[in-house]
């Protein structure tokens, strides 16, 4: 099995900055509740260099099997922590769900 990767960009409401890089950040919310399963890799949180308040996420899994097992154990926490981040952005956007391309 190969790696699972899923990538989120964030419009963040300018006001909501720092709260929303404490909860989407290596060491924020969201990663502390991927912790809690196995086969979670890491997250990682990219900031746009020419716009201040896009952001891209990066969540890195063992592969699409943990993540799937994750979501469906975690469910419940999963939609707690997405309703408590709602008002911190304008947009959230889905880029893509990917595997590592071994060759």
């Amino acid at each position: 099995m190969t790696a699972y990767t899923s990538l989120w960009e964030f419009i963040v409401e300018a006001e909501h900055l720092a709260e929303f890089e404490h909860h989407y950040g290596t060491q924020g919310s969201w990663a502390q509740l991927f912790r809690q399963s196995p086969g979670y890799i890491q997250t990682l949180l990219l900031r746009d260099s020419t716009d201040p308040c896009r952001f891209v996420t990066i969540d890195r899994w063992e592969n699409d099997e943990a993540y799937r097992k994750f979501r469906s154990t975690f469910s419940r926490q999963y939609v707690d922590l997405d309703r408590r981040c709602e008002k911190l952005t304008t947009r959230e956007t889905l880029i893509g769900e990917f595997s590592e391309s071994t060759g």
